[in-house]
């Protein structure tokens, strides 16, 4: 018996914004049944197969030509090696495929710190990700950074990632509110990117699918200056994800456009989703294992959870090393905010 269709229905686009000399951000969409992703700024539709679908954003950064070249290595690096692996996998299941996605984020942050460290002229540079997989009736996200996934349903728009950042830790402890952490100066101080170090802590998510949910998939020049209530509003009034993703990069641009500007706009429909999902839109987080547990849910961002078979540990990390040097700021950071709290009573 045939497998329930699901379509999907989508349009990619990046700009260079308003301010910036050259764009570092990229995308990448992908059916991981065929051979060839999809690069350009055209509205197309997919038929996902047994084998899924594969959404990605990535925001470089190091300066010149580096941020360009490592959000590049992260988008091929990603679909290359889902294509190698899991596109010939004898297990297909929705274990092995949470895998094969965590395997290829993480194999991706190798490739671009040993390219790194090969060539100086790049030394120090990295990139975001948000990487969404989709497998039959469920979206699964890969995170690394800052930029951001989003599901829009009922006219609501919800964010399902959660940021590798220092403000989204300040929320967390409770020292800023999400409106705060939103006007913060700290706002774009990551914690993580792939490509600074040999090791990357990969946050994986997931969320249940119904007919006509829309993901929304950006660079943090769009989240920064676009709100969840502008991003529902287009998705309701454009009539197609062409004109969606159009007026969100206008917006961004209007509002000053300081940085590059990428987004990615899904709409999923067909037989083989349900008309309603059992599950609200949100972060869901899915816990790996006992050895390399996931970032755990606050109450900005409840979760169910869900268990994973877990993937082989990664390298550790370096004595020195920028993800090391972070790790260190913030527990002086968490110090400091803990002194104060004790002050204050």
């Amino acid at each position: 018996m045939a497998t329930p269709p699901i379509r999907a229905s989508f349009f990619a686009l990046t700009d260079r914004g308003r301010t910036r000399d050259h764009n570092e951000d990229t995308f990448l969409v992908a059916d991981l049944g065929a051979k060839a992703p999809v690069r350009e700024s055209r509205s197309q539709e997919l038929q996902i197969g047994e084998r899924g679908a594969l959404y990605l954003v990535a925001d470089g950064m190091g300066g010149a030509a580096a941020g360009e070249v490592a959000s590049e290595m992260a988008a091929t690096g990603i679909y290359r090696y889902l294509i190698d692996t899991w596109q010939s996998d004898q297990q297909v299941s929705e274990d092995r495929f949470v895998h094969r996605l965590r395997e290829a984020v993480e194999l991706a942050n190798l490739e671009i710190h040993n390219y790194a460290r090969e060539h100086p002229e790049v030394r120090g540079m990295g990139t975001t990700a948000t990487v969404a997989g989709i497998w039959h009736d469920r979206l699964y996200l890969a995170q690394i950074g800052d930029s951001r996934g989003y599901l829009v349903r009922g006219g609501e728009a919800r964010q399902l990632t959660r940021d590798q950042s220092l403000t989204q830790r300040l929320v967390d402890v409770g020292e800023l509110t999400e409106e705060e952490a939103e006007a913060s100066e700290r706002r774009n101080i990551i914690l993580q990117a792939l490509g600074p170090d040999a090791l990357v802590k990969v946050d994986l998510s997931w969320q249940s699918l119904q007919r006509g949910d829309v993901l929304i998939i950006c660079s943090d020049g769009l989240s920064t200056l676009v709100r969840r209530d502008d991003i529902a509003q287009a998705v309701q009034e454009e009539p197609d994800e062409a004109g969606v993703c159009r007026r969100l990069v206008a917006l961004a641009n209007d509002r000053g456009g300081p940085d590059n500007i990428t987004v990615v706009a899904v709409r999923f429909d067909g037989e083989g989703l349900p008309a309603v999902a059992t599950d609200a839109p949100g972060y869901h987080e899915l816990i790996t294992s006992a050895e390399r547990p996931a970032l755990q849910p606050t109450s900005a961002f409840p979760s169910t959870p869900r268990a994973v078979e877990a993937a082989p540990v990664p390298l550790p990390i370096r004595a020195g090393s920028p993800t090391a040097l972070a790790l260190v700021a913030l527990a002086i950071v968490m110090g400091i905010l803990a002194i104060a709290l004790l002050l204050r009573r």
